[in-house]
C-alpha cells in the first residue's frame, strides 16, 4: 500500500509542476511552438479548467480553491466578457483574491514571453488565450 501511495504522490507532484509552469528539475515549463488560443489552453490550462473550461481538469480535486467555470466568465460580468481584464489576469498583472496567481495558479506572462527567434510574442499569445476564452462563452 505503501508503495501505490508514493507513486501516486509522485505522479501528482509530476502533474503539479507541469501546471505550475515547472519541469520536475525546477526549470521553466516549456513554451510550445502554437500561439493560437485553442492550444495554448489545452496546453496550460486545460490541467486545472478541464478540456470543456468548466473546471473539471483532472488536477482540479487537488486544489484548495476550486478552478472557475470559464465559459461563464461574461455571466459573472453582467453579460460582457471584460477581455482586457482576462489579459491582465493571464500575465499576472491583476491579482484576483484566490486562485490565479497564487502558488495554486501559476501566472502565465513569463512563460508566453520566452523569447524564440528573436521574437517575444508574449502579449500576442495572452491576448489570443484571452480571446479563445471570450469565444468558448455560454450564450
Amino acid at each position: 500500500m505503501h508503495g501505490k501511495s508514493l507513486v501516486r504522490w509522485t505522479i501528482f507532484g509530476s502533474l503539479l509542476a507541469c501546471a505550475a509552469g515547472a519541469t520536475q528539475d525546477g526549470k521553466q515549463a516549456v513554451l510550445i511552438a502554437s500561439i493560437r488560443g485553442d492550444n495554448l489552453y489545452k496546453t496550460y490550462c486545460a490541467s486545472c479548467h478541464g478540456d470543456d473550461a468548466k473546471g473539471s481538469g483532472p488536477m482540479a480535486a487537488w486544489l484548495k480553491v476550486p478552478p472557475p467555470d470559464l465559459t461563464r466568465i461574461a455571466a459573472r460580468n453582467g453579460g460582457t466578457f471584460p477581455l482586457e481584464r482576462v489579459d491582465r489576469i493571464i500575465a499576472g498583472e491583476e491579482a484576483l483574491p484566490s486562485g490565479h496567481g497564487t502558488r495554486a495558479m501559476p501566472l502565465w506572462g513569463p512563460v508566453f514571453s520566452q523569447v524564440t527567434r528573436d521574437q517575444d510574442l508574449g502579449r500576442v499569445r495572452i491576448d489570443n488565450l484571452a480571446r479563445y476564452l471570450r469565444d468558448i462563452q455560454r450564450r
